[in-house]
Parts: C-alpha cells; structure tokens; sequence
C-alpha cells in the first residue's frame, strides 16, 4: 500500500511537475485516508469502495473540518484514485458521484493605496530596513506569491530592463516586470545592502537573504510582514497573500484587464483572478453611493 502513494508523489513530481509544498500535502491526505481505510479492515488502497470514501467525508464533516479542508482531499484522493486506474490497478473509481462541499467565498482582503503608502513608509534606512522596504515593493509591485519570491535568485533579476522571473507551480515560469519604485529599492538593496548580509558567502544564489547569509525562509517572510504591519497599525494581520490580492485589486482598479491580470499573477484558470472582481464592484457601488446625487 505504501508503495502506490510512493510511486503516486514520484509521478506528481516527475511528470505533473509539481510543486514540492503541493506533493507533500497530497502525501499526507493520501496517507491520512490510508489510515482510516485501515480501520475498516481494508488494507488494500486498489480495493477501496466508493461507500468507504463516502463514510470517510461523513467522519471528517462530523469531525468538524471545513469545506476548504474537505475539498482539498477529495482533490487529493481523486487524483491518487485516477492514478490507480491510469496503472490499472483499479478498474472503478471510489470518487465517482462524489460531490465537493460548497465553500463560502471570503471576501478578498486588501490594503488600501493609503495603507500602502502607509505600510511602506515603515522600514528604516538600516542595512534590514532597506531589506526589508525592497521586499515589500517587489510583493506589492510584482503581486507574485511568497513561494516565488523566496526562490527567487540574483540571476532571476534584471535591474536594467526592470522585470523579475520567477517559477510558478508546476515550474512555469513567466517574467514579470517592475515599477521603478520597486526598482528603486532593489537596487539599493543588491548594491549597498546584500554583500553585508552575505558575509563572505558568496556562493548564495538567493536574492533576500536573512541576517545568517542564507536564503529567506517562509516563516522569516512572514514574521517580517507581520511585524511592519503592526507597525502600521493595519486593521488585519498582514501576510504575502495581502500584498499578493492588493496588487491584483489596485490594477483592476486602475483599468488593467483581466487576461493580463491572469498572465502576471500566473493563474491557470482565469476564474482564480475573476474572485478580485467582486472588490472592484463594492468599490465601485461604494463611489456611486457617495457621489450621485441621487443614490
């Protein structure tokens, strides 16, 4: 049994490309359900019945797991059952008819330009400050995700031309272009700053570095952010995700269209950019509310 899951995360890798974050918590639904299966006295993941997964969705909503949650491994154990079946291991598949909980949309939280202009105003001119101010103006300049832009290294950046390129998931890259205040504080950070943090470890390939010389990790990322925006006095915690869907609302905002949108932010379906719709139409009833003399 474990072998299939095995074999299962090697071909997501290798031949769906995908990301590392993204095989491991495909690993983890796959072997949480193996467990459950267990249980049951099924100790086979190729003889699993469609009346085992659905006893299984019914545990995890008693269990009091979100629909996000849910969904998520449903995602998971199709693509695993399918791949069963694709190897011939299986010849029916327990997913079929399986309906999806329906999530409940959040509303897309965002900064304000005022917050912005607030937020990047923060960071001092210390050697972390500039840092910490070029990382803030690529986020919210660029709208790429806190994964890309730790990947990112020196060589991925072109401060002559302004744009930045990145890997999205599934190892897509695209190349997204700078604003010069953005590139403003790149420069300044490549330049004056980076060297200092590197200390003599000139083999790094990173372009944020840490305090240690090493490259910027996820959870450094966010305790940084999070700090700033404290430091702001933001009414929600600040994370990537904020900088991410404020790039995105600001250009809808400012008359870019959805496409280019989708290409810059790196969506395969268009549908994960049409979510920042809904914020452009509040704003927009918000201004006609406060300026038609009849509204």
């Amino acid at each position: 049994m474990t072998d299939y899951i095995s074999d299962f995360l090697d071909y997501l890798k290798k031949e769906k490309k995908m990301a590392v974050n993204s095989c491991e918590a495909y690993g983890r639904d796959v072997r949480e359900f193996r467990e459950y299966a267990r249980q049951r006295g099924c100790n086979d993941l190729a003889e699993v019945t469609n009346t085992d997964l659905v006893a299984y969705l019914h545990q995890l909503k008693m269990a009091g797991r979100s629909a996000a949650t849910v969904n998520r491994k449903v995602a998971s154990l199709r693509a695993f059952f399918r791949y069963l079946i694709g190897r011939g291991l299986m010849t029916a598949d327990p997913t079929e008819n399986v309906k999806s909980p329906k999530i409940r949309r959040k509303e897309v939280e965002y900064l304000t330009m005022e917050e912005i202009d607030k937020l990047l105003a923060c960071p001092d001119d210390s050697d972390k400050g500039i840092r910490d101010r070029a990382i803030m103006e690529v986020l919210y300049a660029t709208g790429i995700r806190v994964s890309e832009l730790i990947d990112v290294d020196l060589e991925d950046v072109n401060l002559r031309m302004g744009f930045i390129t990145c890997d999205g998931p599934g190892s897509k890259a695209r190349i997204v272009p700078l604003g010069r205040p953005a590139r403003a504080a790149l420069e300044t950070y490549v330049y004056d700053v980076r060297d200092k943090f590197l200390k003599g470890r000139d083999e790094e390939k990173a372009l944020f570095v840490n305090q240690n010389g090493h490259r910027i990790t996820r959870q450094g990322l966010w305790k940084i952010l999070r700090d700033y925006g404290e430091t702001a006095g933001l009414e929600h915690k600040l994370t990537p995700h904020t900088l991410r869907n404020s790039f995105a609302v600001h250009m809808l905002q400012n008359g870019a269209d959805l496409k280019s949108l989708q290409e810059l932010m790196g969506h395969d379906d268009i549908s994960a950019t049409q979510i920042y719709l809904s914020a452009t139409r509040s704003r927009i009833k918000d201004v006609y509310d406060k300026t038609h003399p009849r509204a």
